[in-house]
């Protein structure tokens, strides 16, 4: 009765956040591939613009886009996604993507989810229509890709996805169903590759993790493709204090990408960041295929550190680390020094 009751109570606790999704699904299920729902128009800032007319757009969503006015030649992209209650432009401004890529010459696309789709704005990342390769919302997202590769020249192996919750989840989806377009991923309190494909079974997800094996897990993304490998390298992000999306889902996360590099669960390091607790997996050569972040005592968002970059706002929190940062170094986008090595350096010389 303990395990039943616990069950219940969990699930109330989610069940007001989640209603609007659950009314969401239902009408997406009648819905289809139907008529595009009104947009919802939210003030632009002069410095986003929107795209309307990039290609085939099976989920239904709206594409913002960031274009430095003087970017590199071929160009990066990093894919945006928001979280839910969250707008693209909200989540760009209080991350700062749009900031470093100026100074740094990358171009960012910020895919939005309408509220005719999601009354609170989350990707559907637990139905499988939207995470099917070339189906849905994935298939939108895939779609703006392609636009700003033919329309910018973007270096097709510099192309990369980020996203936080229901947009964490988003980006392993795009990971998984595209894992020959993303050299590289970062799912911030996300959850894995079909972890959910109901809404009952996202409920459970959410609260006690993905309990699926790694090589189970692993299987769901070797099927959602014709990719044989190499893998886009992972960097997971995840609050030891998240009650809105379980901290184990990080450790599922991981074990599902460990399952396709064949690596083990010892790291090969682990290290001290900024106060945190970081785990590398490298190959052979030393090479980082997946990174994780443990954020001691850090609730459900976005981890900032103002001073750097970014400002504070819903699910956008002060960590005194920059996810953006730090994200940004892993795809090899920023000279940033690499994390953990003062820490090594003072652990070295006995300090």
């Amino acid at each position: 009765m303990g395990r039943i009751g616990k069950t219940i109570e969990e699930l109330n606790r989610y069940r007001q956040q989640w209603l609007g999704v659950i009314q969401s699904d239902l009408q997406d299920d009648v819905r289809g591939d139907l008529a595009e729902p009104p947009a919802d128009r939210a003030p632009t800032r002069a410095d986003l613009t929107e795209i309307t007319d990039f290609g085939p757009n099976p989920g239904h969503l709206r594409m913002l886009a960031y274009v430095p006015e003087q970017f590199v030649e071929n160009p990066p992209l990093v894919v945006v996604l928001h979280g839910c209650r969250q707008t693209a432009e909200g989540y760009d401004q209080g991350t700062g993507w749009s900031e470093l890529a100026e100074q740094h010459g990358f171009i960012v696309c910020l895919p939005e989810q309408r509220g005719g789709n999601n009354p609170q704005h989350c990707f559907n990342w637990f139905n499988e229509r939207n995470t099917t390769r070339g189906s849905g919302e994935a298939g939108s997202i895939a779609s703006m890709v392609q636009h700003l590769v033919e329309t910018h020249g973007v270096d097709q192996d510099r192309i990369f996805v980020t996203g936080l919750s229901a947009g964490g989840a988003m980006a392993a989806t795009m990971l998984a169903a595209y894992p020959d377009v993303f050299a590289a991923g970062a799912v911030i309190a996300g959850l894995p590759y079909r972890a959910a494909t109901s809404i009952g079974g996202a409920l459970d997800a959410m609260s006690n993790g993905d309990r699926r094996t790694g090589l189970e897990s692993g299987a769901s993304v070797r099927g959602a493709s014709d990719h044989e490998g190499p893998w886009p390298r992972l960097s997971v992000w995840h609050g030891t204090a998240d009650e809105t999306v379980a901290h184990d889902n990080a450790a599922a996360l991981v074990g599902q990408w460990r399952d396709l590099n064949g690596l083990g669960p010892t790291p090969s390091r682990e290290e001290r960041a900024s106060g945190h607790t970081r785990r590398v997996w490298e190959d052979a050569s030393g090479a980082e295929l997946i990174e994780e972040y443990e954020l001691d005592d850090f609730g459900h968002g976005a981890p900032l550190e103002a001073a750097e970059l970014g400002q504070p706002g819903p699910f956008l929190m002060e960590a005194g680390i920059s996810s953006t940062l730090h994200i940004a170094d892993f795809f090899g986008l920023t000279p940033v020094k690499p994390v953990g090595v003062f820490e090594r350096v003072l652990r070295a010389a006995g300090v």
